[in-house]
Formats: structure tokens, C-alpha cells, sequence
């Protein structure tokens, strides 16, 4: 944008402000002049009307004719007579309503339409002081109304809503026109004025455009003005030494710089596969900030190879690591698209977290959904290995979520972006115990809590115990899950948690006869044959007083 432009763009405004602020002033005087003189003569007239109604009643009290309707009616008629002398315009018109909205006295011929009548009844209702505005046989009026009690009518002194700030209107008119042409001239002057002050400075410019074209930084502007145009080619000269002096260097960090972006991508894409992304990404950002730990609630699974000791012996090392490699391949693959991150192989362990150094809204339900991705994509890697003859694998995972420390731990030599914690610990302990209740996928009631926040009962979920993992003597729900379940099974598992319910309040017959039921529907089912064989075992010899439900696990 040019410099006269700028100019324009800023004094414009501040005069076009200033000239529509004296004129709005000068509007909004007149209009509430006009507007109150107006209402003032409109409330005159009104109250003479109402005078006159007053002095009118007041003879027929006075000579004992309040009680005859002619003389009522004659009444009545002097005050439309009255109303119509009154009348100043063609467009004016004084009418009178009964209680039921029936136009009984009118100045010319009106009516109210049928959808005219409700709205204005409960207007005039409402009791509001002052100048109203209703339609009133189609056309939008403005009005003062009275309620006049001896004939019992509701008298309105109307005028057409156009008729009755028609000057305002016209006032309006003739200061948009005077805004437009002062804005008008403002921009006409204005811009003479600009090109008047900027014609020197364009000068100066297409001097600087040359220089530059033609990159010999030897050349100069000629100053012409001994004014700020005149200052600025001086400067402008002092300037071009300067960068020729500086040119050389400038080329000499710029190749630097270049050397440097190489050398980061190259870090960028070895650590990579080693450091998650987001990681590198922060520690470019802020080197300094990697050093400090962080306490924060993240998830955390372990997913575990079972009997992969028996694997490794039946399988030359070649292809042992070439399986291996796929296996990790589409489980990391998994990890990472759903946002996770993966942070150590232990052996044929994963172990990965979510929830840092990024956190997101839905990494709960990401990690419960990887897990779910994980054993799927296992059955189809063991389709592929069942086809290349070589051993199937089967996985356990455990998932928990809690508070852990997150950041760099180690040595100023050897560092990990790692977590550390209890609650690492018990997401550890739930992998092991997949083997015990023979699962696939277990998740501690902690991370089953989160879960219901942020996807509740997208999940089928099935209770299978209290636990104090060993080195532990608290005890924590373990729950599996599945993506969906069929009929049978889901009745079998809505059976299982109702048993599971009685199981912890002591009524083991009861929750014997659910886990049953639970074993009808899916017979030799491990973790209902193992409950019910407690609740047996505690019916006929029932636990002490304080008994929790707690199994403590005397293994990891």
C-alpha cells in the first residue's frame, strides 16, 4: 500500500468522524425537538379532549340525565363533534373503543381488522404511558390514548406513523446527503493534498527501485529538498555503505544457516525413529524446558508376547527378528496413529503412553481403542504366520491411568523421555494378570472411571475382580472390555456384573445363582466358574468381619 493511500486511509476517517459526530449533533437536536414538540402538541390535545369528555358527563350529572341513554348518546355525540374540530390533518383521526375493541366513535371512516384487534386491546391493557404505535386498518399508527370511564370508551388520538415524523424523515434526508457531500469534498481535497506531499517521496523511491534493480549497491540518490525527503535520501545513502560493507557478511551467515537447517533435519530424521515426533518438535522449541520433569495424569499400557520364550526356541534368530519386526510394526503403527507414544521395547514388551508431551481431550478412549486395533491386528498377523508355517502370537494388555512423573530421566550421557510412577507400576502388573483371568485386555478401575467420561457406554464392560497386585496392599477393580459382543455373550456378562454386585455385598447365594446362569450361557467360562467357586467356598465358611473382596496376588 502507498504512502498516499496511508494518508488518506488515516486523515479520512478522522474527518469524515469529525463531520458525522456535528452532524449526528445537529440531527439528534432537531429530531428530538420536532419529535417532542410533537408529542407535547398531541398530549395538548388529549388532555383537551379528555377536558372536554369531563365537562360534557358533568352536565348530564348535574341535571340528573347520567341515567338516559339519549342524552348519554347526545353526549357522546358533542365529543365526536368536539374531536373533529380538533382534527388538523387528512390523515389524523380521533376514534374511540368499547371494552370488547368495537370502534363506537370515529373522525373518519376506520376499522380494525380482525388480526389488528388483539394486539392493540392488550396494549392499550398494559396501560402505557406515553406516544404508542399499532397498525390500525393496515396502516401503522402512532397514538395517544385515554380511557374515559363514564362512557367507558378507550380514546385514541391518531396520526400515520409517516405523517407524524415526516420531518424527522426529512431531516434525516438532508443530513445524509450533507455527510455524503462533506465526504465527498473531504476525499477530493484530501487526496489533491496527499499526491501534492508524496511527489517528492516518489521521486526518492524510484531511485531506491533502480539501486536495487540493478544491485549496485555503488549508486546514490540525489537529494534534492532540504527538508525530511531530503533527510531520507542522505540516510538512504549512509544506509547502502552500511550494507555493502555488511553484504559479505550477510552472505557468509546465510550459507551458515543453511548448514545448520541441514544438519537439524538430519537429527530431526534419525531421532525420529527413536523419539517421538512431538518431542523433537518441543525440544526445538525450548531446549531448556526438557530437563524438568512433570507430574501428570496420563495413560499408560503394557502389551506383552505370551510364552514367547517357547516362540524364540521353535524359530531359526532370522526369522524370529523378521517376525518380531512385523508384529512390532503394525502394533507401533497402531500406538502412534491413535496419538500415542511408544516409549520403550522391553524384550517383546511394548510400553507407551498417552497423554504427554501433548495432551488431547479423548487420549483415554484413543488408548482403549488401540488396545482393541492391537488385537485385532494380531489375528491378522497370525494369519499371515499361520500361512508362512511359523508359530501364532498371543498378547496380553494391560492398561491403567493415573498421576506419573514425565520427562527426561537419566544421566547428562544417556537420557529417556520416559514415566515413572505407581501408577506405571500397576499398568505393568495389569499385563501379568491378563494371564492369570485369562484375557487378552484388562484396564484398572481408574482408567475404566476416565473412560465413562469421555466415551460412557460406548464400551461393553465386564467386572472381574478386586486385586492388590503384589507390593501392594490397596485393592483396584480390574475390568476387560470389547468393541461389541453377541447376544448371548452380552447377557452373560450383564449376569456377571450383577453377581459381582452381590459378590461384595456378601450375598453369595445370590451371586452364585448369577454366575451360574452367567455359565449357562457361556459354559467353561474361566472368571465365572472362578467367582462362583468363591462364592461356594464363602457360603459355606463366610469370610471375617471386614472382608473387601480383595484377592491378593502373591506373583507379577
Amino acid at each position: 500500500m502507498s504512502i498516499r493511500s496511508k494518508i488518506i486511509l488515516v486523515v479520512l476517517p478522522l474527518i469524515i468522524t469529525t463531520l458525522f459526530l456535528a452532524e449526528a449533533a445537529s440531527y439528534f437536536t432537531a429530531v428530538n425537538g420536532i419529535t417532542r414538540l410533537a408529542r407535547t402538541f398531541l398530549d395538548f390535545k388529549a388532555e383537551g379532549l379528555e377536558k372536554y369528555a369531563e365537562s360534557q358527563w358533568a352536565l348530564l350529572v348535574e341535571n340528573n340525565y347520567a341515567g338516559r341513554p339519549d342524552m348519554i348518546a347526545a353526549a357522546q355525540k358533542a365529543v365526536e363533534i368536539y374531536a373533529r374540530s380538533i382534527i388538523l390533518s387528512d390523515t389524523e383521526i380521533i376514534l374511540a373503543l368499547d371494552e370488547d375493541g368495537a370502534i363506537v366513535m370515529s373522525t373518519s371512516p376506520a376499522g380494525l381488522l380482525p388480526e389488528e384487534k388483539p394486539p392493540l386491546l392488550d396494549l392499550l391493557r398494559e396501560g402505557h404511558g406515553g406516544i404508542l404505535s399499532a397498525d390500525i386498518g393496515g396502516v401503522t399508527r402512532v397514538f395517544q390514548a385515554f380511557y374515559f370511564v363514564p362512557f367507558r370508551w378507550q380514546v385514541l388520538l391518531t396520526e400515520e406513523r409517516a405523517a407524524f415524523y415526516r420531518d424527522v424523515d426529512a431531516i434525516t434526508f438532508q443530513t445524509a446527503v450533507m455527510i455524503a457531500g462533506a465526504s465527498l469534498a473531504a476525499v477530493v481535497i484530501l487526496f489533491l493534498f496527499a499526491r501534492l506531499l508524496t511527489k517528492p517521496l516518489g521521486r526518492v523511491m524510484a531511485a531506491m527501485n533502480a539501486i536495487i534493480s540493478g544491485g549496485d549497491l555503488a549508486s546514490r540518490v540525489e537529494v534534492e529538498y532540504r527538508d525530511e525527503t531530503g533527510q531520507l535520501a542522505a540516510t538512504f545513502n549512509t544506509m547502502i555503505g552500511e550494507l555493502e560493507q555488511a553484504y559479505r557478511q550477510i552472505k557468509r551467515h546465510a550459507f551458515n544457516a543453511v548448514l545448520a537447517g541441514k544438519k537439524e533435519q538430519r537429527i530431526r530424521q534419525i531421532f525420529q525413529k527413536y523419539v517421538p515426533r512431538d518431542l523433537i518438535d518441543k525440544f526445538f522449541a525450548a531446549p531448556e524446558s526438557m530437563l524438568v520433569g512433570d507430574n501428570r495424569e496420563l495413560v499408560i499400557l503394557f502389551s506383552d508376547i505370551r510364552g514367547f520364550t517357547t516362540i524364540s526356541e521353535a524359530m531359526p534368530p532370522d526369522e524370529l527378528v523378521n517376525s518380531l519386526n512385523r508384529y512390532f510394526s503394525g502394533q507401533v503403527d497402531i500406538i502412534m496413529n491413535r496419538n500415542g507414544i511408544v516409549d520403550k521395547y522391553i524384550g517383546d514388551a511394548i510400553m507407551a503412553f498417552w497423554g504427554a508431551p501433548v495432551k488431547h481431550e479423548d487420549d483415554v478412549l484413543q488408548a482403549v481403542l488401540s488396545a482393541l486395533d492391537m488385537i485385532d491386528a494380531v489375528d491378522e498377523f497370525n494369519r499371515h504366520q499361520k500361512e508362512l508355517g511359523k508359530p501364532e502370537f498371543k498378547i496380553g494388555i494391560g492398561i491403567n491411568y493415573g498421576i506419573v512423573t514425565v520427562g527426561n530421566i537419566g544421566s547428562e550421557r544417556k537420557m529417556d523421555y520416559t514415566v515413572i510412577g505407581d501408577a506405571v507400576n500397576l499398568a505393568s502388573r495389569m499385563e501379568g494378570l491378563t494371564k492369570t483371568y485369562h484375557q487378552e485386555l484388562l484396564i484398572s478401575e481408574g482408567l475404566y472411571a476416565a473412560l465413562q467420561k469421555q466415551a460412557p457406554g460406548q464400551f461393553p464392560v465386564r467386572l472381574l475382580d478386586t486385586v492388590a497386585v503384589k507390593g501392594k496392599t490397596r485393592g483396584v477393580r480390574i475390568f476387560t472390555l470389547k468393541r461389541s459382543l453377541p447376544a448371548e455373550e452380552q447377557k452373560a456378562w450383564a449376569l456377571h456384573n450383577k453377581g459381582m454386585e452381590f459378590y461384595y455385598r456378601r450375598l453369595f447365594k445370590e451371586a452364585a445363582e448369577r454366575f451360574q446362569a452367567a455359565l449357562a450361557l457361556l459354559p467353561g467360562d474361566f472368571n465365572a466358574q472362578n467367582i462362583l467357586a468363591r462364592c461356594l467356598d464363602y457360603g459355606a465358611d463366610p469370610p471375617p468381619q471386614g472382608w473387601n473382596g480383595v484377592e491378593v496376588m502373591k506373583t507379577k
